[in-house]
């Protein structure tokens, strides 16, 4: 139960490569995917624990092991989280920018693409912020977490409090 099945050293390199690997896929699915959850996203997490799982530990199934390839999973993830903090460029590469769907009442439509939104979902944030028009907006702002901004035109800020969640539409 407590001895390991494979070297530590092999669960510390598998667990490190799949934490990337899932970091860099997170990464580029886009800031909308990081928005609420619905059941459909939960299935893929849990679907997707269950798949790494092997991959980090091998043929090991010692609880050594599980413990193991946990710690190696933490502390990556406190060093990440420690140089987003201290280095800009890397936030940047991390957490993205956030994005402009509307500017002076125009929705842009090439960052609406870009981000895999479309305007119904749109304004249906509008919505949300008490703003029944895309020309009522001065400006919206898709924020890296997944949430929309809104101000107003001659307005002031109003940010939902939970972020919304975004289909992507093909």
């Amino acid at each position: 139960m407590l001895s390991l099945g494979v070297p530590a050293w092999e669960i510390i390199l598998r667990a490190a490569a799949v934490y990337l690997a899932v970091l860099l896929g997170l990464r580029l699915s886009g800031k909308r995917e990081l928005g609420q959850m619905t059941v459909f996203d939960l299935v893929v997490l849990l679907l997707l624990a269950n798949a790494v799982q092997n991959a980090m530990v091998g043929p090991d199934t010692s609880l050594t092991g599980g413990i193991l390839a946990a710690g190696v999973l933490l502390i990556l993830n406190a060093g990440v989280a420690y140089l987003r903090l201290r280095r800009r460029p890397l936030r940047r590469v991390l957490e993205g920018s956030p994005t402009l769907p509307i500017l002076h009442g125009q929705v842009l439509e090439r960052n609406l693409r870009r981000e895999g939104l479309d305007r119904e979902v749109l304004e249906t944030a509008l919505r949300e912020h008490g703003v029944a028009r895309v020309e009522d907006v001065e400006m919206a702002v898709l924020e890296i977490d997944g949430s929309i901004s809104v101000i107003p035109t001659g307005g002031t800020t109003h940010r939902i409090r939970h972020p919304v969640k975004f289909l992507r539409h093909a």
